[in-house]
């Protein structure tokens, strides 16, 4: 139960839904967009947030679109994570987000909403990451276009669209997610892999407070004059920060399941080029 009252609004163009949102704010309403409405509902309950109003962008046609053209993958923030996955567009983000919580949850939960929500796992990012995606981002007065890598939203802006050069959904790839119990838990450690021009990229969840991908450690992963042991050993001195230690995994642990997941990448993926 919610038990605190909100307006609901449900706007139809992007530019509606921005500037309802700067209004709102203009008048020291809290506002929050919404998606599928998952992370709202569960953290209101919760009372780990409030709102004086919802904006639902589910009427916005751009948000829905979910369509192949002219050699792009266009994805709307807005699309269900469901829709994604029973799609054959992009296989790597399809095999991803089937290991996004349960079937039930996936109905609801948008892509916009679990790229950009508040727990930091965002897995279904990782296919992003590796194909060089790019996003769309809404705001007051302006729409503007960014590499997923290192794109943040500033305050009052949403997720319009995922833009995606469908090359990317035809190389050879893989993705492995250690879990505490179930497979659609939050992951110990989650990697995704394509493997691009005889190299092999790596995006990870679960791993440190963040998702991300580094070049370094591409680098040292396809380095083949170390045998892979070395290689990984190596990589491990590029991530970006400490490794998590929390109530699903210690660190140690962290690092072996780390470690054991892109050993299988390296096999994989020299498996394919050989």
């Amino acid at each position: 139960m919610i038990d605190f009252d909100f307006a609901y609004y449900k706007p139809s163009t992007v530019n509606e839904a921005a500037n309802l949102f700067h209004d709102l704010r203009s008048d020291h309403k809290k506002v929050c967009y919404y998606g599928g409405g998952t992370e709202f509902i569960s953290r209101a309950r919760r009372n780990d947030m409030q709102a004086d109003a919802v904006i639902d962008l589910k009427a916005i046609p751009e948000c829905n679109t979910f369509k192949l053209v002219e050699n792009q993958i266009i994805i709307g923030g807005a699309v269900t994570l469901t829709d994604i996955a029973e799609a054959t567009f992009f296989p790597l983000l399809s095999n991803v987000i089937r290991h996004i919580a349960t079937r039930t949850e996936r109905n609801k939960i948008t892509i916009g909403g679990n790229i950009a929500g508040h727990l930091f796992y965002r897995e279904a990012i990782l296919p992003f990451l590796l194909a060089d995606s790019e996003i769309v981002i809404a705001g007051k007065d302006s729409i503007r276009k960014t590499k997923v890598n290192g794109a943040q939203l500033k305050k009052g802006e949403f997720i319009v669209q995922i833009i995606t050069e469908s090359i990317f959904s035809q190389f050879p790839h893989s993705n492995s997610k250690r879990t505490k119990h179930s497979k659609v838990n939050y992951p110990i450690v989650s990697v995704a892999s394509l493997h691009v021009d005889d190299n092999t990229r790596v995006a990870f969840s679960g791993v440190c407070e963040f998702p991300f991908r580094r070049e370094g450690i591409e680098n040292e992963l396809n380095d083949t004059s170390k045998s892979r042991e070395t290689r990984i050993q190596n990589a491990m001195n590029y991530l970006p920060a400490p490794i998590l230690d929390d109530m699903h995994a210690t660190q140690d642990y962290r690092k072996f399941a780390l470690e054991r997941a892109l050993m299988e990448v390296l096999e994989k993926a020299e498996g394919v080029s050989s």
